[in-house]
């Protein structure tokens, strides 16, 4: 693992790391900030996944999100959204390829040879970022954007156990039903929506559910809001009788702004699930 920056941050230090993976077959990049409290020991951490043309550094230097983490003593994870790098396959829309993994194993052509983001934000990265930081792996919370949200929401419940908290901002809720998610799910993995079911947040409710509390944010103003089916989630939930906070923000849209000024709700319901018990 190589260090590419490392920089003092409310007590803390938000460094910047580079490692050869194996999921992807490729060199990943992640973005890690660790609290202050992190130099006694282990301390929970939290996962947030961006969304669509994002690298590690959007949310890292967007999102407010440290000053937030550094109040509970809590780390955050910023990976990167895709492989990269010379061989990567790529597209010139901004809704796939580079840029746009979707946090699904790929088992289509051109993409199955890299995009493994399941694998590399469910397995490989945690495993290493537990193994070379001061993070407890048994208290974790996930989050994201957009499609980072869908991410979220997905590995959550399509992990059980693995995390004790989701929340999400604007998140796609139910891609098999989106123009946002069919053509996605369609490239990544082929013409059999069975398969595609594992990747839908609305669909993994109505059939699981996630035990623990949720959180999502969408504003009203939202531009993408058709393309996110946020009522077909929040119908799901009811459904289900899940718990979960599913807020409409009036005003407000898909961007960063809108991120950053619900952090520190987002950081502080992960504080409360992480420390409990």
């Amino acid at each position: 693992m190589e260090t590419v920056s490392e920089n003092a941050c409310f007590g803390g230090v938000q460094g910047v790391y580079k490692h050869a993976s194996d999921a992807c077959n490729c060199d990943m990049t992640f973005g890690l900030f660790l609290p202050e409290e992190a130099k006694d020991g282990p301390v929970p951490v939290l996962w947030y996944l961006s969304g669509l043309t994002c690298t590690h550094e959007n949310a890292m230097t967007k999102a407010g999100a440290q000053g937030w983490a550094a109040e509970q003593g809590i780390a955050l994870v910023f990976p990167d959204t895709s492989p990269r790098g010379e061989g990567v396959a790529d597209d010139d829309a901004f809704d796939m390829g580079q840029g746009a993994g979707f946090y699904v194993n790929a088992t289509q052509d051109p993409w199955a040879k890299h995009f493994r983001m399941w694998d590399y934000v469910g397995e490989e990265l945690p495993a290493l970022v537990a193994k070379e930081f001061a993070v407890d792996a048994s208290r974790q919370g996930i989050t994201g954007h957009s499609m980072g949200g869908h991410g979220a929401l997905t590995l959550a419940m399509g992990l059980p156990g693995r995390y004790r908290s989701v929340s999400a901002f604007a998140p796609i809720c139910h891609p098999t039903a989106s123009d946002w998610g069919r053509k996605q799910l369609g490239g990544y993995l082929g013409d059999d929506e069975a398969v595609w079911a594992a990747h839908d947040a609305t669909l993994l409710m109505r059939e699981s559910g996630f035990d623990g509390p949720i959180l999502t944010d969408t504003g009203t103003k939202d531009q993408f809001y058709k393309l996110l089916n946020t009522h077909d989630f929040a119908h799901a939930v009811g459904e289900r009788g899940q718990q979960a906070n599913l807020r409409l923000q009036p005003g407000y849209d898909h961007s960063y702004f809108f991120v950053s000024t619900f952090m520190e709700d987002h950081v502080s319901f992960h504080a409360e699930a992480l420390y409990a018990g």
